[in-house]
């Protein structure tokens, strides 16, 4: 059955590309692909660029695919979030790059528009493997770019001895942190003059950063003033003005003050991220982890999501084989090994219930509040946002400004950036 599929598609492939055939298709990033009838001739090796500190487990999964396909994997290891893109634009085309790599999700659409990385053709079936708001990550402009590797996203974090469970609602959240703020001690503490966070009530109510259709987004149609993002930041101003968020936690020490307020136990909840876990069991805090609890009416908050996928690298003389690389190690079992060495949650969808993420509190709560989450904006034009929300934020928190005014005046910002710096 396979097999006959194969042929289909192959024959598919074919009149396609005979359709195709003219001088206005000779376009340089042609979707590398994994699952031709044809196999491309097997390249002795593969060179995969992991994160740092992170390819200890490549070791097994590495020796695995030799095994099966005869085709070695070298890695090394090059740090992902700043360095790993500088240095594809260099060994790539000098003929010296990896032929895959590892990105956050928020700079594909920035290497993609650079022509560093490969447009990917996979199945249905395979893309169905993940959450669909990981390959929604994953792409730009309609086009997937990665497969799924990891996310990461806010969740709620308690201390068990001052909150005995998790509230119902984010209504009932309220009402606990206004009876149990007092005497320096606080019910429920974010960091919601920082956008990142605030993402997650202002497009619970109905905001938006870019308006999204069929995998694109139109930074065009921005959605940071609507009526639902005016509601949004409204509710994070009744937090404020009604003195249930410390004036110590707003601005760029706000982070560490409010972690320093947790870890001394005089928090009973906080919105963290699971980079926040490691600190505070050393702190001696037994903590519980849980996704977000909705709003009474059952809208979630919409926390923003960030993907690390790994990628074809536009250089590499062996697309095809390279994405079936990607395909063997981002399988579920191969995935679900990934994340017991590394704690790294996968969005796998068959994972979420697995003994290994639902036995592990923190994993289950980010794998289920990634289904929620939005992916932050992959296109350029996203780094226009993030200060002129900040501004906005900062002086609705500090009672300088009223939310729609100081929105608007984002907006207005935003817009302007995206003319001056992203205008064709």
């Amino acid at each position: 059955m396979k097999k006959a599929v194969s042929i289909f598609m192959m024959l598919i492939l074919v009149i396609g590309a005979l359709a195709a055939c003219g001088p206005k298709e000779e376009e340089t990033n042609t979707p590398a692909t994994g699952n031709t009838e044809e196999e491309a001739a097997k390249p002795e090796k593969l060179v995969v660029w992991e994160d740092k500190d992170k390819s200890g487990w490549l070791e097994k999964v590495a020796a695995d695919f030799e095994a099966e396909h005869g085709i070695k994997i070298e890695f090394k290891e090059v740090e992902m979030a700043t360095k790993m893109r500088d240095q594809l634009r260099l060994d790539g085309p000098a003929g010296t790059g990896p032929d895959i790599v590892t990105l956050p999700h928020d700079q594909i659409g920035q290497v993609a528009v650079e022509g560093l990385i490969a447009e990917l053709n996979v199945s249905d079936e395979t893309k169905a493997l993940f959450s669909e708001s990981s390959i929604l990550a994953q792409s730009y402009d309609g086009k997937l770019y990665g497969l799924p590797k990891s996310a990461e996203t806010p969740v709620f974090i308690y201390n068990k001895a001052l909150m005995t469970e998790v509230p119902a609602t984010m209504e009932e959240l309220y009402d606990f942190a206004k009876e149990n703020t007092k005497d320096g001690k606080y019910g429920f503490l974010a960091l919601w003059d920082n956008f990142y966070f605030a993402h997650a009530p202002i497009g619970g109510n109905g905001g938006y950063v870019f308006a999204e259709n069929d995998g694109a987004l139109n930074p065009q149609d921005l959605g940071l003033n609507n009526e639902g993002a005016v509601k949004g930041t409204e509710y994070i101003q009744k937090w404020y003005s009604e003195g249930l968020f410390p004036n110590g936690i707003i601005g760029e020490s706000g982070g560490s003050a409010m972690d320093g307020l947790f870890n001394e136990g005089k928090v009973a909840s906080v919105m963290n991220g699971p980079w926040a876990f490691g600190a505070m069991a050393d702190a001696g805090i037994d903590y519980g982890v849980a996704p977000f609890p909705k709003f009474a009416d059952g809208t979630p908050m919409k926390t923003f999501m960030g993907v690390k996928g790994w990628h074809v690298s536009q250089f590499s003389k062996n697309q095809e084989w390279a994405t079936k690389f990607l395909e063997f190690i981002t399988n579920d079992e191969n995935a679900k090994y990934r994340f017991e060495q590394t704690k790294e949650v996968p969005t796998n969808v068959a994972l979420v219930e697995d003994p290994a993420i639902a036995e592990d509190e923190g994993a289950k709560a980010v794998a289920l509040q990634t289904q929620d989450a939005v992916p932050m904006p992959n296109i350029p034009e996203m780094s226009e946002v993030w200060k002129p929300m900040a501004d906005a934020l900062q002086t609705v928190v500090t009672g300088k400004a009223e939310p729609k005014a100081a929105l608007d005046s984002a907006v207005e910002q935003i817009k302007q950036n995206i003319e001056a710096n992203h205008s064709k």
